[in-house]
């Protein structure tokens, strides 16, 4: 982990499906299992040696300013870059492009709770000639499974089974500086940038199978998780 200095944190969204838990806070500052969301970014990041963060924002800018501060009391350091306008999460990323630019940097989206291991990602893009790595994990069905025997006659229920064959974009990412030239103003990295370098053969990804994972979207995601946080090792 000696060549990652920085953390780039989206966290400038609105949090519409967060209502009304995000009226008055951003995504980040909503609280799940007794603790902010981006508090415990901040835990799982730091064991990896991460001190030096960049969080980009946007609406209700000022609570999260004033809930973190410099980040001294988290034993970190916070820059902020403000966001006038929306732009997008790859225009978010490009507006911060000069206090990120000097060095290979992670970006982390501000709504998910993971304990997922970043210096794989790290390893992975420093030995490739990739402009960035994604962590990528299996699909949580948000249903449960019936099974059909070749009868018709129903065989079992599956509640919400993980899919190992499909795999989702889980938010985190290593990026080369390099990377900025092909990050739009305005837009969303997801359906601009990682397109680009994937048909370039610059973007790479990596498998976590084995790590907790939750994008806190909902009410109800605020619920699960905080339960599902009681029982596992963070």
């Amino acid at each position: 982990m000696g060549v990652l200095l920085k953390v780039a944190i989206l966290a400038g969204g609105f949090g519409k499906r967060l209502r009304p838990l995000t009226n008055d806070r951003p995504k980040p500052l909503v609280e799940v299992g007794g603790r902010a969301v981006v508090e415990w970014q901040v835990e799982w990041l730091r064991r990896y040696g991460v001190k030096t963060y960049v969080l980009l924002v946007s609406y209700l800018r000022e609570a999260l300013i004033d809930y973190l501060g410099s980040g001294s009391k988290f034993g970190i350091k916070i820059t902020y870059v403000v966001e006038d306008e929306p732009l997008g999460t790859g225009g978010a990323l490009k507006n911060a492009e000069g206090v990120l630019n000097d060095s290979t940097f992670l970006v982390v989206n501000g709504d998910i709770i993971t304990n997922l291991d970043v210096s794989r990602l790290v390893s992975e893009l420093v030995g490739s000639n990739a402009l960035a790595v994604i962590a990528l994990v299996p699909l949580k069905s948000p249903y449960g499974i019936v099974r059909l025997g070749s009868d018709g006659g129903v065989v079992s229920f599956i509640e919400k089974p993980v899919l190992n064959e499909y795999l989702i974009n889980a938010g985190v990412y290593a990026l080369k500086p390099e990377a900025f030239k092909h990050i739009p103003e305005k837009g969303d990295l997801e359906r601009t940038t990682f397109p680009k370098l994937a048909s370039e053969g610059l973007l790479k990804g990596v498998v976590f199978d084995r790590c907790y994972w939750r994008s806190i979207d909902t009410v109800k995601d605020v619920e699960e998780a905080s339960k599902e946080l009681e029982l596992i090792k963070f």
